[in-house]
């Protein structure tokens, strides 16, 4: 029998490749991240420019999740059209936004100097 946290290590990686598997925008968050991550190696950014373009790629990973989770857990409610349901969808989805826009800023920031 597995421990309680391997389980939930299972479980979180079944969630996450569930999401990337239906998701568009998950698969274009993984892609993202990808991308980053080879031009991190790339370029041999510094530990700082690491830790701060981790921390983006997790951010935006959770906040996707959290997204995916609240739309899926929203359409088992009601797949009908209602307005509060509505509201916290966009709300869900802007959070995502935004910590999108936030961490590309940033990796606009940490990879000019290698470009220029």
């Amino acid at each position: 029998m597995k421990p309680p946290w391997i389980r939930s290590f299972e479980y979180a990686l079944r969630g996450w490749y569930k999401m990337i598997r239906t998701e568009s925008h998950a698969r274009f968050h993984l892609l993202a991240t990808i991308l980053v991550i080879a031009a991190g190696l790339l370029f041999q950014i510094s530990s700082i420019e690491w830790i701060i373009l981790i921390l983006c790629i997790g951010m935006v990973w959770a906040a996707e999740a959290m997204n995916t989770s609240i739309e899926w857990l929203a359409d088992r409610i009601t797949t009908d059209e209602d307005d509060q349901i509505k509201q916290a969808k966009d709300v869900a989805a802007a959070s995502v936004m935004i910590l999108s826009i936030c961490s590309a800023i940033i990796a606009i920031l940490i990879f000019s100097k290698y470009f220029l």
